[in-house]
């Protein structure tokens, strides 16, 4: 069975466990409402709650597929939410979807694929009735503010490797392997910051707009949200900007580590070159060659060279290039 919970709450605090095809006729103060919880539906199922609560066919037809992107979509006095959540599994971001349908006294989360499960979302709040006397749009809030809080340790866990992969960069040169990981870490940011943008104008509607089943006392919570989604927009941003940094930094050092060995080779091939032309000059085998009858000519011949290529070595390492 997908049913996590379901629960009439009345006045903040849990009555009794409800079934997903039993319609609970509430009060019009939405101080009592229901809270239904399902992990990855039938459609059947599915389909059962659309009757009984009159979930608008299309919204259905989005929770079942589970590919949509964040978004608010409004049918009648109902809303129909739809939020990403993300975990991190070795370098890749893994995505689920938790839609939420938002009526006047009923609130229905169902889950695809999200790592973390409300549980504990609905411990605290049942522990805080002062906050569920206020109805649906505050367990909506909470909803949401769990999803995006879930951003946090992801992002958190990428910074460090960032951070890691950034120090061994000034120490050694990037390995193949490396490369590709700050690539597939780069991309996953990219596809990450693809779904930060509509939560956060999943957020800012319910800031700035007059929704169904919302009160104006609930959007500074809902502003709380919005705040958190730019913050993580805002990290993401800077660790895609550290990543490309971090291979820019690595290609530089590798021309400058390039050139080091490129000027030492030339300075030995200049130092070796002055005994090999003057003993490629010698070695020729011409018969009128005046100093191969001088006495001391070998001799002052060796120090022309010891002198020569100790002139040229300590230039060399004056300018840094030995």
């Amino acid at each position: 069975m997908s049913v996590v919970a379901a629960y009439l709450y009345r006045n903040g605090r849990r009555v009794r466990e409800v079934a997903i095809d039993e319609r609970v006729d509430c009060p019009g103060d939405k101080s009592e409402f229901v809270w239904i919880g399902i992990a990855d539906p039938t459609e059947d199922e599915m389909r059962t709650l659309q009757q009984c609560y009159d979930l608008h066919p299309l919204a259905v037809e989005d929770a079942i597929k589970a590919d949509q992107l964040p978004k608010v979509d409004i049918y009648g006095d109902q809303l129909f939410v739809v939020a990403r959540t993300a975990n991190l599994e070795g370098d890749e971001i893994r995505y689920g979807e938790t839609a939420i349908f938002v009526g006047h006294s009923h609130i229905i989360s169902v889950r695809h694929g999200s790592a973390r499960p409300h549980k504990m979302l609905r411990a605290q709040l049942e522990a805080a009735p002062g906050q569920l006397v206020h109805g649906v749009d505050y367990v909506l809030h909470a909803v949401l503010d769990f999803v995006v809080d879930g951003y946090l340790p992801l992002i958190d866990t990428i910074e460090d490797e960032v951070l890691d992969m950034e120090q061994r960069t000034l120490g050694s040169f990037l390995g193949r392997e490396e490369i590709n990981r700050i690539f597939t870490l780069r991309r996953e940011l990219i596809r990450f910051g693809r779904v930060l943008g509509p939560m956060g104008e999943v957020a800012a509607k319910f800031v700035r707009l007059d929704l169904p089943c919302i009160d104006a006392e609930a959007r500074p919570y809902f502003s709380d949200v919005l705040d958190h989604v730019r913050r993580v927009q805002t990290m993401v941003d800077g660790l895609r900007e550290v990543l490309t940094s971090v291979f820019e930094l690595s290609t530089l050092l590798e021309q400058q580590r390039t050139g080091d060995i490129t000027r030492q080779l030339a300075a030995w091939a200049a130092i070796l070159a002055v005994p090999t032309a003057i003993a490629g000059i010698y070695g020729m085998n011409f018969q009128n060659m005046p100093e191969l009858r001088t006495h001391y000519g070998y001799f002052v011949v060796l120090g022309v060279i010891a002198a020569t290529c100790v002139a040229l070595y300590v230039r060399f390492r004056r300018v840094g290039w030995l």
